[in-house]
C-alpha cells in the first residue's frame, strides 16, 4: 500500500505529545479564529513542529474536513511541493491533470486545516503553493512552520520561542520546579533514557541550571538529558558550564540560540567514538527515510564495517542523534533537519562529500536495476519499498541533474518506471523530460526513457506527447535488433495512435507488433500486443476482440505474477461482460481487479471498477448499492484528477437514470453523498 495519508487525528500518540506551551498554544487559537494563515517562526531546535502538530491535532475536530500534516523536511526539489501536499491529502498524480490545478481543484470547497511543515529550505515553493491555496479555496486555513516569514499576503507571523526557564533559584520549591516547561521535557527525556530517573530535591537545581544553560531549547535540553544514561545531572552540567564557558571566555555573556544548539550539538558529537562519528556525518546524504540496509551500503567503511553499523546505528538512536520510527512494520531511521545540518557540514569537513553522495548514488541506482523484475511481477511489495525510499531516489536523480550526469540519471529514472505509472505520472515525465535534456542514457536505457515517455502519455491522454516519444522508441528497437522491445514499443504506439484517431496508422503498428511477437516466448511482449488489441477493438466496436484478448491476458497475467497487467485484462473483460449485458460475470471481473487496484493503490483503475460496479449494481436491481458506488468512483475520480472513461460514460448515465427512477432524486443524492464519504470501498461490498 502506498505511504499513508498524514490526517492529523490518525498519527500515532508519540507525534503529537507535547508539554507546555500553553501560552502559544492559545496565541494561535486566537490569530487562526481569525486569519488564514499563520506562520510559526523560529530557529531550528524549537519545537515549531510539535508545536503546529498538536494545534492542528487539538483544532482539526472543528474543520469538516479534518486536519492535514505536510512533510517537507525531506523534500529538496521545490517543484514537488504540490506532489507533497497532494500525498499527505491522499491525492494521485496518475492522470492528465497537472497535480497544482487537480490540488486546486479538489481543495475548492474543502473546509480543512493544512499544516505545512519545515518550509525553510523550499520558501519559494511553498510560499507559492500556499498563496494558490488560499486564493482558490476560502474553506482552507493554513497553518506554516519556518525559520523565516514566508511573505505571503494575508500571513500572521508568531515567533516561537524556547521553552520558558525556570527562576534559577536554589531556594525555589520542588513543586514549582516540577511545573516548568524545559524542567519536564528534560525529566521526561531523562526518565526515557535512563529508565530511572526522577527529579527531587537534591538534582532539581542542577536540571535547573542544565535547562538555562540551554536557553530553553527542546532539542538541546533533549540532548543533554538522554546522557543521564551514563552521566549524573552534576556531572552534564559542569561539562556544559565547561564548554559554554570557554566560548564566552568565562564570562557570563549569552550566547546566540543558534551558537547554543551548535554547541550542545558539537558536545554530543565529540562524546561518540570514532565510528560514530563517520556514521553520523554519512547519514545526512539520504534525504529522506533509511534503512539498515541502505546503511550498510553507503556508510559503511573501514571505522564502520557493515557488521557493526547497526550497533553503532542503535547508539545513535539512543543518544536522539538519529530518530527511529516503524513504517509498514520496516524499522527506519532519518535525521532532524538540524542535525542533518550539522552532519553535513562535518562531512563536508572531512572532505567526504563527493564520495559518499557517489556512494549513494551507484547504491540506488544497482538496487533499482536489480529490482526491475520485481517491480512488475512483485509490484506491490516494491511500491512499498519505493513509498520509503522515494525522497532518497528523488535526491540521487536530482544530483544527476546537476551534475548532467544522464548515464546514471536515466538508468535510475527508467528502473522505477512503475512507480511513476502508479504513483506519479506527472514526475516521472518531468525527470524523462530534464534527464533528456543533460545527454542520452545508454542504449537500452535510452529505449526505456522513450518507451516510459511514451506510457505516461499515454496514462496522461497526451497522445501529441506520445506519437513522437514511441516512434522514437520503436526506432531504437530497430537498432538494437530486440524483437521483445520492439513489439513492446509498436504495441502502445498503436494505443497513442488510437487515441490520436489515426486509426490507419494503429492497425498497421498493431499488426508488426502481433508479427514480431508471435515466435516469440516472452510475456511483456505477448501481454502489450494483447492490451493494444483490446483497446483496439474497444475503438472498434469489436466486442468479440476485446472478449478474446482480454481472456487470454487474465489468463496469462495471472500465470506471470503481473498484477497491473492482470488488472487491466480484468477491466477489459468486465467491460464486455457489461456491454453484453452478462452482469455476474461483470461482476466477478470488477471484483477481482478492484482487489488489485486497492493493493496496489492504483485510483484510474479504482474508479473505473466502482463505476463498472455500479452499472452492474443498477442492472442486478440493487438502486442504492448503485448510488453508493457511484459516489464512491466519483470520489476517487476527483482524488486521481482523471476524467470518465468514455466508452463507460453513457452506461453510466443509463444507471444513474435507473437507479433515479427506483429511489427518487433526493434519496438517489443522499445515496451517492453516503458513497462519496466512503474513504475506500471494500470489495466485499
Amino acid at each position: 500500500m502506498a505511504r499513508p495519508a498524514r490526517r492529523l487525528g490518525n498519527l500515532p500518540a508519540e507525534a503529537t505529545s507535547f508539554i507546555g506551551r500553553r501560552d502559544e498554544l492559545a496565541e494561535v487559537r486566537r490569530t487562526l479564529s481569525e486569519a488564514r494563515l499563520v506562520s510559526l517562526v523560529g530557529p531550528g531546535g524549537v519545537g515549531k513542529s510539535r508545536l503546529a502538530i498538536r494545534i492542528g491535532t487539538d483544532l482539526g475536530r472543528g474543520f469538516r474536513d479534518g486536519a492535514w500534516l505536510v512533510e517537507l523536511a525531506d523534500l529538496r526539489d521545490a517543484g514537488l511541493v504540490s506532489n507533497a501536499v497532494m500525498l499527505a491529502l491522499d491525492l494521485r498524480d496518475q492522470a492528465a491533470t497537472e497535480p497544482l490545478p487537480l490540488l486546486l481543484a479538489y481543495l475548492k470547497d474543502r473546509q480543512l486545516l493544512l499544516l505545512v511543515d519545515n518550509c525553510e529550505h523550499l520558501l519559494g515553493g511553498a510560499a507559492q503553493l500556499i498563496g494558490d491555496v488560499m486564493r482558490a479555496a476560502p474553506g482552507v486555513r493554513v497553518i506554516a512552520t519556518s525559520r523565516e516569514p514566508l511573505s505571503v499576503d494575508g500571513e500572521h507571523v508568531i515567533p516561537v520561542p524556547p521553552l520558558a526557564l525556570p527562576a534559577g533559584q536554589q531556594a525555589e520549591a520542588l513543586s514549582q520546579v516540577r511545573q516548568n516547561e524545559a524542567v519536564m521535557l528534560f525529566t521526561e527525556r531523562a526518565a526515557a533514557a535512563s529508565g530511572s530517573f526522577e527529579l527531587n530535591d537534591s538534582n532539581s537545581f542542577a536540571v535547573v541550571e542544565v535547562c538555562r544553560r540551554l536557553d530553553g531549547l527542546p532539542l538541546a535540553i533533549e540532548l543533554a538529558a538522554v546522557r543521564t544514561r551514563v552521566l549524573t545531572v552534576e556531572q552534564i552540567r559542569d561539562r556544559l558550564n565547561d564548554r559554554f564557558g570557554l566560548l564566552t571566555a568565562g564570562g557570563r555573556a549569552a550566547l546566540p540560540r543558534h551558537q547554543t544548539l551548535r554547541t550542545t550539538i558539537e558536545w554530543s558529537h565529540e562524546l561518540l567514538n570514532a565510528g560514530e562519528r563517520a556514521l553520523l556525518r554519512r547519514l545526512c546524504v539520504f534525504a529522506g527515510r533509511f534503512t539498515l540496509e541502505d546503511v550498510e551500503s553507503v556508510c559503511t567503511s573501514d571505522e564502520v564495517p557493515a557488521g557493526q553499523s547497526l550497533d553503532a546505528l542503535s547508539s545513535l538512536v539512543d543518544k536522539s542523534l538519529v530518530i527511529k520510527e516503524d513504517v509498514n512494520a520496516v524499522a527506519c531511521y532519518r535525521l532532524h533537519e538540524t542535525m542533518r545540518e550539522f552532519a553535513r557540514l562535518k562531512l563536508r569537513e572531512t572532505g567526504e562529500e563527493d564520495v559518499v553522495e557517489d556512494r549513494a548514488t551507484e547504491y540506488y541506482r544497482l538496487r533499482c536495476r536489480r529490482s526491475v523484475e520485481e517491480s512488475r511481477y512483485r509490484l506491490a511489495e516494491w511500491l512499498d519499498w519505493m513509498d520509503l525510499e522515494i525522497d532518497n531516489i528523488r535526491a540521487v536523480l536530482g544530483r544527476c541533474l546537476t551534475r548532467r550526469d544522464a548515464l546514471r540519471g536515466i538508468d535510475l529514472a527508467t528502473a522505477v518506471g512503475w512507480y511513476w505509472i502508479t504513483r506519479a505520472t506527472t514526475e516521472g515525465v518531468r525527470w524523462l523530460d530534464d534527464l533528456a535534456a543533460c545527454g542520452r542514457g545508454l542504449p537500452e536505457a535510452q529505449f526505456w526513457a522513450y518507451f516510459l515517455r511514451g506510457f505516461l502519455a499515454v496514462l496522461k491522454a497526451d497522445a501529441t506527447a506520445a506519437r513522437p516519444a514511441l516512434e522514437r522508441a520503436v526506432a531504437t528497437a530497430r537498432e538494437l535488433g530486440e524483437p521483445n522491445l520492439l513489439s513492446q514499443s509498436l504495441s502502445m504506439a498503436s494505443i497513442a495512435e488510437n487515441m490520436a484517431g489515426d486509426r490507419v496508422s494503429a492497425l498497421r503498428s498493431l499488426d508488426e507488433a502481433t508479427l514480431v511477437s508471435s515466435p516469440l516466448d516472452d510475456f511483456p511482449a505477448r501481454i502489450s500486443v494483447l492490451q493494444a488489441r483490446a483497446l483496439n477493438g474497444f475503438f472498434q466496436g469489436d466486442i468479440e476482440t476485446v472478449k478474446a484478448a482480454a481472456s487470454e491476458g487474465v489468463r496469462i497475467s495471472r500465470d506471470a505474477g503481473d498484477l497491473y497487467s492482470l488488472e487491466m485484462m480484468l477491466l477489459n473483460r468486465g467491460g464486455t461482460a457489461l456491454i453484453v449485458r452478462e452482469l455476474e460475470q461483470a461482476k466477478a471481473s470488477y471484483m477481482e481487479a478492484l482487489k488489485i487496484a486497492q493493493r496496489i493503490d492504483d485510483r484510474v483503475a479504482e474508479y473505473a471498477l466502482l463505476d463498472g460496479l455500479g452499472c452492474v449494481a443498477a442492472g442486478l436491481g440493487q438502486p442504492r448499492h448503485a448510488a453508493l458506488l457511484l459516489g464512491a468512483a466519483e470520489t476517487v475520480r476527483t482524488q486521481a484528477g482523471a476524467s470518465l472513461i468514455p466508452i463507460l460514460a453513457p452506461m453510466i448515465a443509463q444507471a444513474e437514470e435507473s437507479a433515479i427512477e427506483a429511489l427518487g432524486a433526493s434519496k438517489f443524492e443522499t445515496e451517492v453523498n453516503a458513497g462519496k464519504r466512503l474513504s475506500r470501498w471494500s470489495p466485499r461490498g
